[in-house]
């Protein structure tokens, strides 16, 4: 529709008026207020009000509200029942039946109070079997709780001894088969014990020439006993030659799995791999080394196994080289002469060995350069190379063990262990054990502890032993299998001035504590710091230990 449009109205019988009309577009929807149809033709039509915009109220300025939100409105109305009911009695002329009535007595009357007092007891014998109920299902749940904390004390009573008797067993099977310096050092520590018991039986027992004859017939058997464990020495040291020489022969192996071929993904999807000169060149090595110290193969095996050997070391013309050559030209022409194969065991470990040596030398092997402890470099060797003024050779620094109080280099630790056999036979392996696990659980803390990896062995057995009484500060356990150290503020770093000897059990429940002045009472807080001033003024003479406890001293004064 247009927004303007001519209507023509008659204004007479005869006359008609042209009005110009404005249609203005509504802006809301209009509301319905009623209209008809015509049934012929079926046009709608509606009130004039539909098309008309509402008159607007003036606005005044006050806001007013409906009658109807400050009224209510109420209505009363009268509903019957939709069961209408009768009842009919009996009458003259009218008969009821009263056989299936029944009859009511009232009973004894009881009042208000009674009432409540039934009540009462009946809600008592509730309570009683309710509390029944509840305590048989608390002592249930008590009882079970109970053999459960007994079956896991017991469990871990099993697990204890059985720790303790693996223990001892391991220690049994070190001191009856050898194999390292730890375990000649137990069998040494042993045999000093021993020895003492001895002499110190043969003094309370003994008098006079039977005291200097069995003193004499002791030396011959400790004699006896150290020449024996010489041999058990000797024997460790030949395997354990062996062992270094398989091990360096797998630790190259895992680094030629660690230096795996190179492999980057194409746009395609394929996998491409690339392998260099030096792993190709250490795999050919190392499987020939293995197929020269393969025992009891075929003698054409073997001949081919040596020429494969000579055309690889040919390579390279040295004196070396050269001296494996004639001992595999020796070895071929023996076994065409028909020699027994245990006649030529030497003669072929003549060669592994001279073939490792070949295996060696990164001229030869460049991928054995990152295996070797020496550097190539003779450079290298000055910066952290120190004398031994006991055995007079020149080793690596890893070799000298420097306690805490050390000023200046001293002995190598091969001299020291010879010293320790010779002389004091004392066994460090209990407290070698209590440092390392102390050292693990600092590492833990990631607080960039120091004084930890400054204490060595013998200052750690002097904590232990003459400090801490070699016991647990709380139970007094005197197993040093049993016992570790931890901080006893473990709020501050570990340092012999804020540490404890506690068993392990005792350590867990120990770290757990948020306030030791609450969890202790003050006569066990007072011997503990009491060691700790001790440890204090032994510590202090040390220089590398100084800086830590003024640096410390410093804190408690802040704090």
């Amino acid at each position: 529709m247009p927004d303007v449009i001519t209507v023509r109205v008659q204004t007479d019988s005869d006359s008609f008026q042209e009005v110009v009309v404005k249609i203005e577009r509504r802006t809301y929807n209009k509301p319905f207020l009623g209209g008809f149809r015509n049934i012929s033709t079926g046009v709608e039509f509606h009130n004039a009000g539909s098309q008309t915009i509402p008159k607007r109220r003036p606005d005044k300025g006050i806001q007013l509200f409906c009658k109807e939100t400050q009224t209510v409105v109420e209505k009363n109305k009268q509903q019957q029942t939709r069961n209408t009911t009768s009842t009919q009695m009996t009458k003259i002329g009218l008969y009821v039946s009263n056989m299936t009535d029944k009859l009511i007595t009232p009973g004894k009357y009881f009042t208000a109070e009674e009432y409540h007092k039934r009540r009462l007891e009946a809600v008592i014998v509730i309570q009683k079997y309710f509390r029944r109920w509840h305590a048989i299902n608390l002592a249930q749940t008590l009882m079970e709780q109970k053999m459960l904390r007994l079956a896991r004390e017991a469990q871990e009573e099993l697990r204890k001894k059985r720790e303790k008797e693996d223990k001892l067993r391991r220690e049994y099977e070190k001191k009856l088969n050898p194999k390292t310096r730890e375990d000649f050092e137990l069998l040494y520590h042993d045999l000093e014990l021993w020895v003492q018991e001895e002499i110190e039986r043969i003094n309370r027992t003994l008098t006079g020439a039977e005291r200097k004859a069995a003193l004499c017939a002791l030396l011959e058997e400790e004699t006896e006993l150290i020449a024996y464990i010489g041999m058990h020495k000797i024997n460790a040291n030949v395997e354990n030659q062996q062992k270094a020489i398989l091990q360096l022969l797998e630790f190259f192996k895992l680094f030629l799995k660690c230096a795996q071929p190179r492999r980057w993904k194409a746009f395609d999807g394929k996998i491409t791999e690339m392998d260099t000169q030096n792993t190709l060149r250490g795999k050919e090595l190392l499987e020939i080394y293995r197929s020269i110290s393969t025992k009891d193969i075929p003698k054409d095996e073997r001949t081919s196994v040596l020429l494969t050997l000579k055309c690889t070391v040919k390579e390279h013309e040295c004196k070396l080289t050269q001296e494996i050559v004639a001992l595999i030209d020796r070895e071929v022409d023996l076994m065409s002469r028909e020699v027994k194969e245990c006649n030529l065991e030497g003669l072929r470990k003549r060669i592994c060995t001279l073939f490792l040596q070949y295996i060696k030398i990164p001229e030869f092997n460049p991928e054995v350069a990152g295996l070797l402890k020496v550097p190539q470099d003779p450079l290298k060797l000055y910066k952290n190379t120190y004398f031994c003024h006991s055995c007079e050779n020149y080793l690596p620094s890893i070799e000298f063990p420097i306690p805490a109080n050390s000023r200046t280099i001293g002995r190598c630790r091969s001299c020291y262990q010879l010293d320790n056999e010779a002389r004091k036979r004392e066994s460090y392996f209990k407290y070698r054990l209590i440092l390392e696990n102390l050292r693990k659980s600092e590492v833990d803390y990631q607080d960039d502890t120091k004084i930890v990896f400054l204490v060595q062995l013998p200052d750690m057995r002097y904590l232990i032993e003459n400090i801490w009484n070699s016991q647990s500060a709380l139970s007094a356990c005197s197993d040093l299998y049993e016992l570790v150290m931890v901080r006893w503020d473990k709020q501050c770093e570990w340092s012999p001035w804020n540490t404890v000897l506690l068993t392990k059990e005792e350590a867990d429940a120990h770290l757990k504590l948020c306030n030791l002045q609450e969890a202790y009472e003050a006569p066990f807080i007072y011997k503990i710091k009491q060691k700790h001033i001790w440890a204090k003024n032994y510590f202090a003479r040390f220089p590398a230990m100084s800086s830590f406890l003024h640096r410390s001293n410093n804190q408690a004064d802040a704090n």
